[in-house]
Parts: C-alpha cells; structure tokens; sequence
C-alpha cells in the first residue's frame, strides 16, 4: 500500500496539472517519493513573529504580521518606487518599500489584506521601514505555511519559475499530501534498527523535514533520513558484494603448487631487481587467494604515488599465465598506455613472454596481427587504452583484467572489456588514494588493498611554496640537481597563452625556460601533439637525452624516469590537491633527493593557500585524499561521477561520515541475519528495496 502510494505520479495533485509536471520532471521529481525527497535548500526561521512597537532599526531581519493599511506607488522621472504600510495589534504602523519592481510589485497589494513580512528593519523618512522585505499573504482560513514557524526553501531552477513553483507553491503542494494521504504513509525501516540507532519514525521525519516544529525536531527529522539513504546504499553494496563473490570464477592453481620455474616464481626470484615490499607481498597473496577460489575476484587496489603498483600487476598477470589464460591491461591515455608497455617490457622479455600495445592509429596490418594472436591465444599480455574494447577484439581466454587510474573510465566501458572473457579476474588500480568514506559509498562492493610502503632507496619529496617574485630562486633550485646531472619537470596549467586568464601557457613557458638555460635541452610535450611528437620528446626525456621537460599535467600519472628529481609547477595555486600530489609523484622515484616547487601568484583563494600548505607538509595520499575530500566535497572528488550507484539526496559523505559507519553497520547487521528479507517486520522493506533500489542498472556499480 505504502510503495503503491509513493509510486503515484505527482500530476494529479491540487496545484500541480500537466505544466508543472513537466517542469517537476526536469528536476528529477515524477512520483510521490520523488516530491517528499525533494528536500529543501536551506530554511528561514520564521517561529518567532515581532510586533512592530518591539522592532528596533538595525536589527537582525525579523518577522511581522499585519493588516495591509494604504498602498501607493510613487512615480519619478528614472524609477518609481511601490511603498505601502502595515499596522498590527500593537497599534503600530511600518512602512514596506520597492525600489525596483514597483509596477508589478503593487499589482499583489491592496488595503485589508493580511500579509506576513520578513526582512531588517531601517530607518527611512524619519519612520520605521523595511527595504524589499520577503513577503507572504496569508490565507483567510486554512494553516499558515509561510510565517510563525520555520520555514522550507526548496532548490529553485529555471523551468520551475517558469511553471509558477516557487518555495511557497511546494510548500503547499506537499503540504496537501501529508494533509490528504496520512492513512498512506508507512514505516519502513524495522523497529529494531531504529531502536538501535536512536530514530526518530519515518513518517513523522518527512513531515518535520519539509514542516519542522522546532530545530530540536528538525535535526532529528536530518540524522533519520540521512541514515535511511546511507542504509539502502551501503545494503544495496552488502547485496552486490556478496553476489560478486559468489559468482563462478575460473579457479586458478595455488602457488604451494606451482614449480620453481613457474613465471610468477622466476619473476620475483630472478628478474625482480629488487625485494618485494611487506605491502606488495600482501596485496599479491590477496590477489592468489582470491583467484585461487573458485569465485571471480572484485579488488581495488590503491597504492599511493611511487608505492610499486606495476610490480603487483605483472606478478598479477603472471599468475594468470601459469594457469592458461591471458590478460589484458587497460590505461585510459596513450601516454600512459605506453608508459605502461615499456615497463611491462621490461620484465617480461627476460621470461620469455609476449607482450603487445594496442592503440588507435595503428597500422591495420599491425593491428591484425595482434588480433590473430590474442584470439589464438599465442599472445599473452595486450596494454592499451580503450582500443582494448573494440567489438572485434576476441581473446582465446581472458583471465585477468587490469584497469589502471580506473575512475577515467566510464563504467560501462569496464564492462566491455570484463564482458570478453567467461568471468575474468578484476583488479582496479589507482594512484588517488580514497578515503574511507568515499570508499564505503563509490567502492563498498568490491574488496579493497592498500599500499602505503615506499619501495626501499627512496627518499621522501621535499616541497616548497614559493611566490611568484621569487622565480629565481626557484630557477638557482633547479640549476642544482641539473648541475649534478639529474632531471627537472616544468608543469604548467595551460597549452595556449588565454586571454581570459593571466597564466603563463606551456608554449610561451617553454620559451622562456630554454632562454633561461641556454645550455641544458628542453623539450615540450602537452595533450594536443601529435602522437608522434609526444613520443619522441618523451623517449628523450626517459633516456637522458633532455634535461628539462616543459609539459602540462599530460604526465600526471604513470610516467617513471628514475633520474628526474625536481619540479616545478607554475600557477601552483591552479591545480587541484590531488593533481598537486599526482604531479609531484613524477619525482622521487630514483636514489635521489628530490624537490618539488609550488610557485605561486601573489593573488590566490584562502582554499589554494590551504592546498599548497598541506603539500608542504605531507607525502601521505590518503592524508592528502581526506584534506582533498574536505575541501572539494565528494560529487566533485573525481570529477564526473561514474561509480553507478545513486545521487545523494540528502547526506553528504564529507560530513556525514559518521552517520555513514552506523548506517553500514545496521546494513550488514541486517543482511547477515536476514540476506532475503524474509522474517518477520522485514517485508515492507523488501519491498521498498525493491521498487528504489533493486534496479539491473545498479549492478553496474561493481566494475568501479
């Protein structure tokens, strides 16, 4: 009955009509549910309404309610004015004023009407009076909405203007629903969850939501629904995370099994030129384990800059070989995909092994070559970007499937590539470390290893901040580690000089910086090179033969020169946290001692200053990651959101992260007690469940 009542449109509510349904549409609101989640912006706290005798001028905006005395609208040669008066039981009178509007401001007016006024009370005319006051008429009979209480302003947009609803029209559209369908309105978290937890009843935190009492109740009504959306997610996450790892994988032999001579073990004993940290052995035994079950492996990987993700990857893979399958790594930039390739090279020509790079622009004859080897199963290994997904590539059998700065991609792009194989292994990497609420929210389904541990003769990045007025200094930096042979990056925000924006381009930077070292090489590379270019400065730079790379942030991530170990970014202030961190991690991956030059304009926002701050003084990407998550919010953390899961309505997992961890736990709770919602006081939420978010489309959210 419940789910029945919230699924009805909203179209055939008093005050609604054909018009405004299409414009509620547009803002994502077509049934019942959708208009009781429509949850206000802000609020105005109209509960304590003034009498004009205790106003004072130059106070805080008060509310004032009164009879309408006189209206006149004044004409002057530039701009008329709409003025009237209003008197109240005190037995005083105050003035309303418009400068702007005036004609069809006085068309709402007329004497004797009862109308509710809030706005800050002036001096005007040796009288009391207030300026463009917010304004309520208030109805002869019926409930007062708009003054005397606390008041919802709902999130406006261009189509709902257009259709006539304002904040007040929503008020009494939903006002009408709790008015008319109480007898509808039902319970649907289990009593013992709210017991728990300390809930207030669902049907009483919608009313007090958009119709609040007092803020004591209105605070209650916020904790209650934000819980109830982080509970549907975090148990739809339980639903997908138990799925996944009951879905049928292909079983791969345990290492106990293997023969001394196996690829993975001839990896790490003979061709690995180093010893495996404690975190990689870690991730790499979660990675066996999980192929070793029987079941298909869901697992994120985040590893910071520099942590030796790569390294992982290729015992990944070569786990993979040992069994007979093959695999395919997916990068979501040629640059990257290339970087990637000559790494994967290297460690996998000493054991005999093929690997291919697959890209757009190949020549066909290539191109079919590697085709026929990957669908004969001759070719091992194939890295690309999303050329990997073309329809016509076939595999002979897909094992393993690796995505690196795997949030680049859409999520039905992973799908393709996890869809040409009978249920391959996943493994998602990425450099931008999340933290932990976001991961519960964007990533709960999958299974997740971190890295943290530096790799062994590294040395942690130094970082300075400095202003622009102090170029040289940065310039006399960079001539040290050049002197002693090492390498420097130039970052800059742009590719062309802009007229909009006061920053220094990477075309007019990189004339500068090779007049300011006439007697070192510099090269240029950015997104909007040919191929070709870019790969012939960047192989100069990977082998020595440049000494300064200009760039823009097209060597974010990925790119591995063990010899660069200073740079510089240019309009520091421009770059994002995350981008800052990404960037530096360019450096500090040889035996050197590295530093990385934030230099900055003089003008720059109170946030910029906090990022660069927090550079200084810290390498730690889930430390950065959290700061990150703190000033940017979590819609924007990555940008376009592409995890599959639902919008927030109304938490926000930045400040809501505690409510987050006790909604998770009531969900798994829950699930591990009752995974089909059978028992008893269960059935209306299976039911909601089901109708809201039990959708196919969800199960996109456990590719990332």
């Amino acid at each position: 009955m419940f789910i029945e009542f919230l699924q009805q449109s909203v179209q055939f509510y008093k005050g609604v009509g054909p018009r405004r349904t299409k414009a509620l549409k547009e803002a994502g609101v077509e049934n019942v549910r959708d208009l009781l989640s429509y949850y206000p912006r802000r609020y105005l706290d109209r509960s304590n309404v003034s009498t004009i005798r205790d106003i004072k001028p130059g106070s805080d905006p008060v509310t004032l309610v009164g009879k309408v005395t006189s209206v006149r609208t004044i004409p002057a040669r530039r701009r008329s004015r709409f003025e009237l008066t209003v008197s109240d039981e005190s037995g005083a009178s105050l003035s309303c004023v418009w400068f702007q509007g005036a004609s069809w401001i006085g068309k709402l007016f007329e004497a004797g009407q009862r109308v509710a006024f809030h706005g800050s009370p002036v001096v005007y005319k040796n009288g009391l009076s207030m300026s463009h006051p917010d304004f309520d008429h208030l109805d002869a009979d019926g409930p007062s909405l708009d003054t005397g209480r606390i008041i919802a302003l709902y999130p406006g947009s261009a189509d709902l203007s257009k259709a006539g609803l304002s904040s007040r029209v929503l008020r009494r559209i939903i006002y009408s629903i709790f008015q008319n369908d109480s007898d509808s309105f039902g319970e649907i978290l289990p009593d013992w969850i709210r017991t728990e937890n300390g809930l207030m009843d669902g049907r009483v935190a919608l009313r007090a939501i958009h119709f609040p009492r007092d803020q004591a109740e209105l605070d209650r009504a916020r904790h209650r629904l934000k819980f109830e959306e982080l509970f549907f997610v975090q148990m739809m996450l339980w639903k997908l995370r138990v799925d996944s790892t009951r879905e049928k994988g292909i079983r791969f032999s345990s290492q106990s099994e293997m023969s001394p001579d196996s690829y993975f073990r001839r990896f790490i004993d003979e061709v690995l030129p180093f010893s495996l940290t404690g975190a990689q052995k870690t991730v790499i035994g979660e990675i066996c384990t999980d192929a070793e079950s029987g079941n298909r492996m869901n697992r994120l990987l985040q590893g910071d800059v520099g942590s030796g993700k790569t390294v992982v990857a290729v015992a990944a893979m070569l786990h993979t070989l040992d069994n007979g399958h093959q695999s395919a790594f997916m990068a979501p930039t040629e640059i990257l995909s290339e970087q990637h390739f000559k790494n994967l090279q290297a460690y996998f020509e000493p054991l005999g092994v093929g690997v291919r790079l697959l890209k757009g622009g190949m020549k066909k004859s290539e191109r079919d070559q590697i085709l026929t080897s990957l669908a004969s199963g001759d070719l091992s290994v194939v890295v690309g970007t999303h050329a990997v997904i073309q329809k016509d590539v076939k595999f002979h059998r897909l094992g393993m499937c690796i995505v690196d700065e795997q949030h680049r991609f859409g999520v039905l792009q992973r799908a393709t590539l996890f869809d040409k194989g009978a249920a391959p292994h996943v493994l998602l990497m990425t450099a931008t470390p999340i933290p932990r609420s976001l991961a519960l929210t964007a990533y709960g389904d999958l299974d997740v290893s971190v890295m943290k541990e530096r790799p062994p003769g590294r040395f942690p990045v130094k970082t300075m901040k400095l202003n622009e007025d102090r170029r040289e200094d940065a310039y006399e930096k960079v001539r040290e580690h050049l002197a002693r042979g090492q390498q420097c990056y130039v970052v800059y925000p742009l590719v062309e000089e802009s007229e909009k924006l006061d920053l220094k381009d990477a075309e007019n930077g990189f004339a500068e910086i090779k007049a300011a070292f006439p007697e070192y090489r510099v090269d240029l590379v950015h997104g909007r090179m040919k191929s070709e270019e870019k790969d012939a400065a960047m192989a100069a730079f990977t082998d020595g033969h440049t000494h300064i790379l200009v760039s823009t942030t097209v060597i974010e991530v990925g790119l591995d020169v063990p010899n660069a170990s200073v740079m510089l970014i240019e309009h520091a202030e421009r770059f994002g946290l995350s981008q800052l961190h990404q960037l530096r991690g360019r450096i500090g991956r040889g035996p050197y001692k590295s530093v990385c030059i934030l230099l900055a304009a003089f003008k720059r926002s109170n946030v910029a200053r906090q990022r660069m701050q927090i550079m200084t003084e810290t390498e730690d990407g889930f430390k950065i990651s959290e700061m990150d998550l703190k000033l940017r919010g979590a819609g924007d953390f990555f940008g376009t959101r592409q995890s599959g899961l639902p919008d927030m309505k109304i938490a926000d997992i930045v400040q809501d992260t505690e409510i987050l961890f006790q909604a998770r736990d009531a969900a798994n709770s829950l699930m591990e007690k009752d995974p089909k919602l059978e028992q008893p006081g269960h059935q209306d939420l299976a039911e909601y469940y089901r109708a809201f978010y039990g959708s196919s489309k969800m199960d996109l959210s456990r590719v990332g």
